[in-house]
């Protein structure tokens, strides 16, 4: 199938809704996202638009990117922070640095094994590199240590573990490791 990659809009509200609790319905997600479903479902509208007109095309602190299908759904999503050495960091360590970070992956599973996270991945680290203010030199993400089908993705995507460790909030321990992709020379 033809998905387009494109950043969401503010109004997509509603869609950015749904497929982050499809993501949180995934057997996965106790170990791939900071969030429940039953917590997600209970928030209130105005936290969807929020969010989505806080990630959304034109915004300089984050964008969420989605594939989507030709008759308009979504069959997948990431979204990336920029994270400064003065912002409190969201997880992990502060930044040292200007940096961004890669949350929220996820495909629906029909639309996995596809090319699309590799899709999603490129247009987000792209998007990270393109960021003239600020000049981003190292893209990062967590993973959980048990999720090793995610390991295994980033590090043939191109990222490295750079040794972090931060215990898993909530079950201290479990642990999440930092991975990176540095700019390559001359970008």
């Amino acid at each position: 199938m033809n998905y387009v990659i494109r950043a969401i809009r503010a109004d997509e509200w509603e869609k950015s809704r749904e497929i982050r609790l499809a993501a949180l319905r995934d057997p996965v997600a106790r170990i791939a996202f900071l969030d429940t479903y039953e917590a997600a479902v209970g928030r209130p509208e105005s936290f969807w638009r929020d969010r989505a007109e806080g990630a959304a095309e034109g915004s300089a602190h984050a964008r969420q990117f989605v594939a989507e299908a030709p008759d308009g759904s979504w069959a997948g999503t990431i979204t990336v922070l920029v994270e400064r050495p003065t912002d409190d960091p969201r997880f992990g360590t502060a930044a040292k640095a200007d940096q961004t970070h890669i949350v929220g992956v996820y495909v629906r599973p029909e639309a996995r094994g596809t090319g699309l996270v590799e899709r999603l991945f490129r247009e987000g680290v792209e998007w990270s590199w393109a960021l003239a203010e600020p000049s981003v030199r190292r893209v990062r993400l967590y993973v959980h240590e048990e999720n090793a089908r995610a390991a295994a993705f980033y590090r043939r995507f191109g990222f490295t573990a750079s040794g972090e460790r931060v215990p898993m909030p909530g079950n201290e321990s479990t642990f999440e490791a930092e991975y990176e992709i540095r700019r390559p020379a001359g970008r």
